[in-house]
């Protein structure tokens, strides 16, 4: 345990009018600060998660951060990016840092704004998360792509449309009562399980219910190491924090198998000496339906083939088993990219010291991450647990 979350800031998800990426990393940069009762001064490190890959004319971001407060110049600054798990990838740089005694204190930053970029681009821009000299003509963008891997798994198993509209309407009933989320609304599993004009098929057997948001959104985490965390206010420490990255293109692997993830899942729960019985809930990346589906195999939650049980019998549900995506997930929570990973901490955080407020698993102690760049290409896994 080097690395503790010790304060965090969360701005709403969703179309935010007037807006602008810049205000949305201030924002959150400053009220993270502010929660882990520390100055600028204290900063060593900044880590900046930002996709970008044209949705902002800005692409050269890092410096943005020190906008927040004059007293963060001169303080050393990085944007990174691996794609949908850019997030997640600023968390691990962040830990990194402090593993290495590089930085006693590291402010990390994850911010996207998508949609004041035409629906066109945004196929465009997203669809660079594939491999493009193979994948780059996929009808439908990257939901094209995880259409293709729906169908095929519906090929090789069977037709599971009863356990996606499942998830889907799982993750929207989740999302009700997170105040961050961009679709606050229970659609119910009717709605969810069957093709309407508000419901059409968007590529392959996934309906609109399937696929998360196009949003706007930042979160930010402050890092400590566990001295400095212990004399805090509050201190949620990282049991394991993993990364398997795997290859891209996706005819170079069995890609109903998430091969990366079980890497990461099975990394990580050795490293924290624990197993999923231990975990109180789970934050998964459920991008598409399908995608958390397979993440339940992939896991070790359920054999090949078998995930649809678990949706099926509310296993997953957030007073089930084992709790996955209480917040709404990318689902209904939003997705915009650069901000999901840190997202997906600071809720996860805001859990284990019980300030979850309506999405509150009761009684969490140990919670599980999943953030998956790609179609499983990058692959992190964090165990976080409360020690102060």
């Amino acid at each position: 345990m080097t690395a503790c979350i010790v304060g965090w800031a969360h701005s709403r998800f969703g179309k935010l009018e007037g807006e602008t990426l810049e205000g949305l990393i201030t924002k959150v940069a400053s009220e993270a600060l502010d929660h882990a009762g520390i100055g600028p001064d204290e900063v060593d490190e900044i880590v900046l998660g930002h996709f970008n890959a044209g949705f902002s004319a800005q692409d050269f971001t890092a410096s943005l951060v020190l906008q927040a407060d004059d007293r963060l110049r001169f303080k050393p600054a990085t944007r990174v990016e691996n794609a949908c798990a850019t997030g997640s990838a600023a968390v691990r740089q962040g830990i990194r840092a402090i593993d290495a005694n590089a930085a006693r204190i590291v402010l990390v930053v994850g911010a996207e704004q998508m949609t004041t970029t035409s629906g066109p681009e945004i196929g465009k821009n997203l669809l660079k998360a594939s491999y493009l000299p193979e994948e780059g003509d996929t009808p439908a963008g990257f939901a094209g792509v995880f259409g293709q891997i729906a169908q095929a798994y519906f090929q090789r198993y069977g037709d599971q449309s009863d356990a996606l509209a499942m998830i889907a309407a799982k993750n929207h009933r989740n999302g009700v009562d997170n105040p961050c989320a961009q679709m606050r609304k229970d659609f119910g599993y009717e709605f969810c399980r069957h093709e309407s004009e508000k419901n059409p098929f968007v590529a392959g057997p996934l309906k609109r219910t399937d696929c998360s948001l196009v949003s706007d959104g930042a979160a930010a985490l402050v890092l400590a190491d566990t001295a400095t965390a212990l004399k805090m206010r509050r201190a949620v420490a990282f049991r394991a924090n993993e990364h398997v990255q795997d290859f891209l293109p996706m005819s170079k692997r069995d890609i109903l198998a998430f091969e990366g993830c079980e890497q990461a899942w099975n990394q990580a729960l050795n490293k924290a000496g624990v197993t999923l019985d231990d975990l109180s809930f789970v934050e998964t990346h459920d991008c598409f339906t399908i995608a958390e589906l397979i993440e339940y195999e992939a896991m070790g939650l359920a054999k090949p083939g078998e995930g649809a049980k678990l949706a099926l019998d509310g296993e997953t549900a957030k007073d089930g088993r084992l709790p996955v995506n209480p917040s709404g997930g990318l689902k209904a929570k939003g997705h915009p990219i650069g901000a999901t990973g840190v997202s997906m901490h600071v809720l996860s955080a805001m859990q284990l010291v019980g300030e979850a407020g309506g999405i509150q698993v009761p009684g969490a102690k140990l919670g599980g991450i999943f953030n998956m760049g790609g179609a499983a290409v990058a692959n992190y896994v964090s165990i976080l647990d409360r020690i102060r």
